[in-house]
């Protein structure tokens, strides 16, 4: 058995333009949700906090479109991204906001505890100013040709073609991708610099040190923006939604009335912020979790995230938290992760191309989602969801492993014992050679988990799953019963008891079928645990529900996806540009 640890999960923040599609669930979201209900599952005191990330350009000309107040905009979006998660059964702790005013009060101390410390100054910089559009234009809203590799449709922050770290002023031939406008001018405009190169060899030592328990796909990622060398950032833009930039007196900083704090500099302390509004909300401590000098050295600090997240968590963060001089706890472990696909090619709102959290939902039940995205993670490459990927894992895994498994040995103890746990027998040949492959099995797939390597998780839950269906075959309890009801029944006992524990291994990634399970063989909330150790009694696995103990068969667990079916969603989800 472990020892009870206290764990806090962050996932990154998902923007609040629109809701997110499949790939952005299975980066971030979902293999953290799968993590953090492991953990309970071991007894584990977890707080599992994420938010909406709504400042930047694109909510203001989102809303400006739409033709409402920014706000407004950004209060819907939060309802409908809320409910995706919801129907996903993302177990968030806290689902906040980075627009609520406890987010705001933090970025302020923040900027103005790094200022105090050297590692913020003002500088005069030379920024796109569309005429068309009667404003200045931010990074990603400048496009022209790239000064590196000749790509034409180059964005002001990022080649895509080369991958090259961008300035908008250094595009050729640039034009604003809000209107298309040409009238393109370079105008001095004064911002706040974030001056990352002073914290270069503090930021090398805390990556070595603490990079020791990431995915080399973080680690990598973090070096190569040491290698290149840290910089300067600009860390205010010229906009009017976001965080004001406050002297330290509380009045807005003289020559930044229109503007505010980089969503990139506000996004990431969101998370310290939602967990102070989880602590308003439920009396939580939240200095526990984020002042070392309140205890948060005993807390394990793990980060989700999808790679293009990974410099700004293991660079730009680090900086801040780390050069504001105050104890803040700093993140232990960080799984990245590459891009799911769709067939190779890029999810599209504007094409219609994927499938997205709310279209899924309306598709299928949750569960069948999660399990195809957690058994496909995207750790050691992309990954490409394809429909016919998608019908085989729902089929082989779910409906004949798992579903057919539970199905049929719950139908057979409610027809042949009275749909009780049979009381006879003694265990044999069969049943120890299940017990030696839990025994090999369960603490391997724990393994993974702690380790959060997802694919080889969801394969072991699947290989478990799989031996019980062969240890029925070896058992063969409905041949016995014909000549040895008692026979019979150490393999009805058996499998009932398998079908409990394969609930509980169900929990973290599909819960609902897991939670059906469970319901249907009475087992109580206390019981629904993964406590496995070297002390563990494998053998007692097989026999820990009560003898005598009634079940219920439950309802079939899942529905087989037709070939019929992935003919009418390939055509409906592919897109106005074939993939």
């Amino acid at each position: 058995m472990t020892r009870p640890r206290r764990i806090l999960i962050t996932s990154a923040l998902p923007y609040i333009n629109g809701i997110k599609h499949l790939g952005n669930l299975a980066g971030s979201m979902l293999p953290a949700d799968v993590y953090a209900r492991v953990m309970r599952l071991q007894g584990h005191d977890v707080t599992y906090i994420c938010a909406t990330d709504e400042h930047g350009t694109p909510a203001e000309l989102a809303a400006q479109a739409m033709q409402i107040p920014v706000q407004q905009y950004c209060d819907e979006q939060y309802a409908i991204q809320r409910r995706a998660g919801e129907g996903f059964n993302l177990s968030f702790d806290w689902f906040g906001r980075s627009s609520r005013p406890a987010n705001h009060a933090l970025t302020q101390h923040f900027a103005q505890a790094l200022e105090a410390r050297g590692l913020i100054e003002e500088r005069t910089s030379k920024q796109v100013y569309s005429v068309d559009d009667g404003r200045f234009l931010p990074d990603r809203y400048v496009e022209g040709t790239c000064p590196h590799c000749g790509f034409e449709k180059a964005r002001g922050d990022q080649c895509d073609n080369c991958g090259r770290l961008l300035d908008p002023v250094d595009l050729i031939a640039p034009y604003s991708s809000v209107s298309g406008g040409k009238d393109i001018e370079i105008r001095d405009t004064n911002h706040l610099y974030l001056l990352q190169e002073k914290s270069q060899d503090a930021i090398r030592q805390w990556v070595n040190t603490k990079g020791a328990n990431w995915p080399s796909l973080a680690v990598s990622i973090a070096n190569k923006w040491l290698d290149e060398g840290l910089i300067a950032r600009a860390i205010t833009r010229d906009l009017s939604w976001g965080v004001k930039v406050l002297d330290v007196d509380g009045a807005v900083r003289p020559g930044y009335e229109d503007k505010v704090f980089y969503v990139w500099f506000d996004a990431p302390i969101g998370y310290i912020a939602a967990t102070q509004e989880w602590a308003e909300a439920t009396g939580g401590d939240w200095e526990a979790l984020w002042r070392t000098d309140k205890g948060a050295d005993d807390t394990e600090y793990v980060q989700f995230m999808g790679k293009d997240n990974v410099a700004f968590h293991t660079v730009s963060f680090p900086v801040s938290l780390l050069g504001s001089g105050e104890p803040w706890k700093t993140v232990d472990k960080l799984k990245a992760f590459n891009w799911v696909t769709w067939y190779g090619g890029k999810f599209s709102t504007s094409n219609k191309r994927g499938v997205f959290m709310d279209q899924a939902l309306e598709l299928l039940p949750a569960d069948y989602w999660r399990w195809y995205l957690i058994a496909n993670s995207p750790e050691g490459s992309d990954a490409a969801f394809t429909w016919e990927g998608f019908q085989a894992a729902v089929n082989s895994d779910l409906a004949n492993v798992l579903g057919n498994f539970v199905n049929r040995i719950t139908k057979y103890a409610a027809s042949k014992f009275d749909g009780k746990v049979p009381e006879t027998g003694e265990p044999g040949e069969a049943e120890a050679w299940m017990v030696a492959d839990l025994t090999e099995r369960l603490p391997r797939l724990l393994g993974y988990y702690e380790d959060m390597e997802f694919r080889k998780a969801a394969a072991e839950t699947r290989a478990i799953w799989a031996a019980g269906n062969e240890y029925l075959t070896k058992a063969e309890p409905w041949v016995k019963y014909k000549n040895d009801v008692d026979a019979a029944a150490v393999g009805v006992r058996a499998g009932l008891n398998l079908a409990a524990l394969f609930g509980i291994l169900a929990l973290p990634v599909i819960p609902e079928t897991g939670e059906k399970i469970l319901d249907a063989l009475g087992i109580p909330e206390e019981n629904r645990t993964l406590k496995f150790g070297e002390s563990t009694d494998y053998a007692a696995l097989l026999d820990a529900l009560p003898r005598g103990h009634a079940i219920t068969p439950p309802d079939v667990l899942f529905q087989k996806i037709e070939d019929e079916q992935v003919a009418a969603w390939t055509e409906q989800f592919s897109g106005n540009d074939q993939p």
